[in-house]
């Protein structure tokens, strides 16, 4: 997520982190660098001179402390000005506490709107909302089949029409979801590869018409200001409520997600990355300043954790650990609860001083799908006693996995240490074990 930024900015706070103390010319420069970033990543212009204004007058005339460095001073204001760009606070989704919740989904076509609908119902639809998806979209070919594979794949129904009126079906849908019980609408629009007046007034009329209780504006961040002149133009005609940034884990520059809060002045709520469903998290300004200076976000590597492992199977995967009993069943639910956390690029991004190694590591997630190939291969048997794997029954595994032998001598190597490891965890603890590991070396 803004990699790109996050190294670039890392390689200029470098600088300043050799100096011995902050002066002008030393801030100066530094900053003129940062702007320079920043104006590469396509933040607005405005935005990005505001931003180095603000940092400047803070940094100069700063007392350095004896406890802390002046890179690490400068890089504490710059995360603060960083903070306060983005929001200063998370911004909660309005629900309404009695009646009907209406939440409109709009922006331009291809900026993931669709998908956005269908993952914030399966949100919500955790936190017990009784959701309706409705398909006003009637103008883009298979925008409406699009929205019921979607809804089908998280149980959600989703209301349509024969007509094709937009705004005729947001209305119906709203008789629809009173007379089935639910208690929440989430509206998809149509979108245009441009923003026009027809689209505009179309959806001004909807969100008139339902009451919305919530109008959400989705941003593709793959298209830099763009997607900020058409948030303005948006927001002009509909006033919407936040924004959901999409595409963050794409090849972005990240100019949309550093602007458009700033230029159109409402809150972003949500980050929509990649095509799973789960694939959803709240928008925290801290949360991603961090990220962005390559501070990781352990916070949300924790709480995505935390969705993806079941309690009950980690209480019974620490009994079989304690009893050196961990087999290739327990690596293959291992695997999967990871997966469910997102891309492995993504999941390490989070941990502190990872950022650019993963950057340059080029992780390759399909890796899981060979070895659970190789895994699934497996009779019972070989999963629970690895030891029986004899030359015969590797040729077979290859064979049957679409690997070759090598693959699978590596596997059995690699799992070979895992259980070395563990048992020294179950043995020692935690503490014992870690003396033997080569950390920090």
């Amino acid at each position: 997520m803004l990699e790109e930024l996050s190294l670039k900015l890392e390689t200029t706070l470098k600088k300043v982190r050799g100096q011995g103390k902050l002066t002008e010319k030393n801030i100066s420069d530094s900053l003129r660098e940062i702007r320079r970033v920043l104006l590469d990543a396509d933040v607005n212009y405005k935005v990005a001179k505001e931003f180095i204004e603000n940092v400047s007058s803070k940094a100069l005339g700063k007392e350095v402390l004896n406890s802390i460095t002046p890179g690490q001073l400068i890089t504490k204001i710059i995360y603060d000005e960083l903070v306060s760009l983005l929001g200063n606070s998370q911004s909660e989704i309005k629900i309404s506490a009695s009646g009907l919740t209406v939440i409109l989904i709009v922006g331009l076509q291809g900026s993931g709107k669709t998908t956005f609908c269908a993952k914030l119902a399966g949100r919500l639809k955790q936190g017990g909302r009784k959701i309706l998806l409705a398909a006003a979209d009637v103008y883009r070919p298979a925008a409406i089949e699009q929205l019921k594979t979607l809804g089908a794949q998280i149980n959600v129904p989703v209301f349509s029409i024969e007509e094709k009126n937009a705004v005729k079906t947001a209305e119906e849908s709203l008789k629809f979801a009173k007379s089935h019980n639910c208690n929440t609408v989430i509206i998809d629009t149509a979108g245009r590869l441009h923003v026009d007046e027809e689209m505009m007034n179309e959806v001004a009329k909807i969100k008139l018409l339902v009451k919305a209780t919530e109008v959400l504006f989705v941003v593709d961040s793959m298209t830099g200001q763009d997607s900020v002149n058409s948030a303005r133009a948006f927001n002009e005609k509909v006033n919407f409520d936040g924004i959901v940034l999409s595409k963050l884990d794409g090849d972005t520059r990240g100019g949309a997600a550093l602007s458009v809060r700033a230029v159109v002045g409402k809150p972003i709520k949500f980050i929509s990355n990649g095509e799973k469903l789960n694939n959803l998290e709240v928008f925290h300004p801290d949360r991603l300043a961090s990220r962005i200076l390559g501070k990781g976000d352990i916070v949300s590597f924790v709480e995505k954790a935390q969705q993806s492992f079941d309690e009950i199977e980690t209480k019974k995967l620490e009994e079989k650990l304690r009893r050196n009993k961990f087999d290739f069943d327990d690596f293959l639910k291992q695997i999967k609860a990871i997966k469910k956390m997102g891309s492995l690029s993504s999941i390490l991004s989070m941990v502190p001083g990872l950022g650019a190694q993963v950057k340059n590591a080029q992780i390759d997630d399909k890796a899981f799908v060979k070895v659970e190939a190789i895994i699934n291969s497996m009779t019972v048997d070989e999963r629970s006693k690895p030891k029986i794997l004899n030359g015969s029954r590797r040729s077979r595994i290859a064979r049957g996995s679409g690997t070759s032998i090598q693959d699978v001598n590596r596997l059995l190597k690699q799992f070979a240490e895992m259980q070395r490891m563990m048992s020294q965890f179950s043995k020692k603890g935690f503490g014992g074990a870690f003396k033997n590991l080569p950390i920090g070396r």
